[in-house]
């Protein structure tokens, strides 16, 4: 992998990742940019103790623009188009995001272009490409480690109108948050009453436990399982487990590495077969979930993938409604067994 870090005109940082060593990506940002500008605040909630950004700024960020005035593309000088992305092409770049939930002393936010290629997705994309993906999510992790703001890293990709994606083209982002999340600290409280109570791993469990039931289990190789949870709170959602617990992405060894761009792939295209042929493509949202850096707890979290869709039939979505929004109480139409099935179903 090689790495080129630009600044843009307005000092963002841009980053390309390249599979090839002769990749040149030294075009200059020539767009007549104003600094940017950030009004975000960090307030938490005395009742149930999350955290909430407010961040008005984003009120002016970009919304569904057309496809000629993507400003993920690359940039065409001689056609006008300039670009988030001064080169004319690219592999995989990450830049420092315009209009940012979090910066500064409150963390980073960052946008991560999986391909130049406007109108393709992450199911498109080639096992190497893929690969180049996971090498940059790792590297930003451990770029964002050392951050002094940041205390946790989410990098994750939000596809379709349907779950509020307003640009069109694949990409995804990453956020340094400032503080462990409410659901990472839900799942860490987990894991200490469940060492508490059995002197095992939380994590470790699951895993166990999913595998040897297997009903629920959509695919698995050497490295790695998919399952729908017990649990599951979407129509349709798969958790990936690494089979040896790491904390975060850094610590993935290279056969598991290596595993992970087929198996993904593999699941994507499954989601976009789960309604059968001739359907739009379904939305979803995928994430890592990672340990906080600086928890005491750190060694007893388990990096895992979720991958999840709205949608629980043909044509109709999973609103978050009275119980759910006002509740917390998730109520699922679908049984994680009869998803699991299904995601069995459609296997390449």
């Amino acid at each position: 992998m090689k790495k080129t870090t630009i600044r843009l005109a307005d000092g963002r940082e841009l980053i390309y990742y390249d599979t090839r060593d002769d990749a040149v990506r030294d075009a200059p940002d020539r767009r007549p940019l104003d600094p940017t500008v950030t009004t975000t605040e960090v307030r938490t909630d005395r009742l149930l103790g999350d955290t909430v950004a407010i961040a008005s700024h984003r009120q002016g960020r970009t919304y569904h623009p057309p496809a000629d005035q993507c400003p993920l593309c690359p940039s065409r000088p001689e056609r006008g188009r300039l670009t988030e992305i001064p080169a004319a092409d690219y592999e995989v770049a990450v830049f420092e995001n315009r209009f940012p939930s979090l910066a500064g002393d409150l963390g980073r936010c960052e946008v991560v272009c999986f391909t130049a290629d406007h109108d393709a997705s992450f199911a498109d994309l080639t096992e190497e490409r893929a690969a180049l993906v996971l090498d940059a999510w790792t590297d930003r992790t451990a770029a964002l480690a050392a951050h002094p703001a940041v205390a946790q890293v989410y990098c994750f990709e939000n596809r379709g109108q349907e779950i509020g994606v307003t640009l069109g083209h694949p990409h995804g982002q990453i956020y340094g948050y400032p503080f462990t999340t409410p659901r990472t600290e839900a799942m860490l409280r987990s894991a200490a009453g469940h060492h508490r109570d059995t002197g095992r791993n939380l994590f470790d469990d699951v895993l166990a436990d999913e595998r040897a039931d297997g009903r629920r289990v959509v695919l698995a190789g050497d490295h790695w399982t998919a399952f729908v949870p017990y649990a599951a709170h979407w129509p349709y959602e798969v958790h990936l487990y690494p089979h040896r617990r790491v904390p975060d992405l850094r610590d993935l060894d290279a056969p598991a590495r290596a595993e992970f761009p087929g198996l993904y792939l593999e699941l994507l295209r499954r989601f976009d077969r789960i309604f059968g042929p001739g359907r739009p493509p379904t939305p979803y949202i995928s994430g890592w979930h990672q340990a906080p850096f600086h928890h005491p707890d750190r060694a007893a979290f388990a990096l895992h993938l979720e991958l999840f869709t709205i949608r629980r039939t043909p044509g109709k979505l999973k609103f978050l409604a009275g119980s759910e929004s006002g509740m917390s109480v998730f109520i699922n139409d679908v049984p994680p067994e009869a998803a699991a099935e299904r995601l069995r179903e459609v296997a390449s």
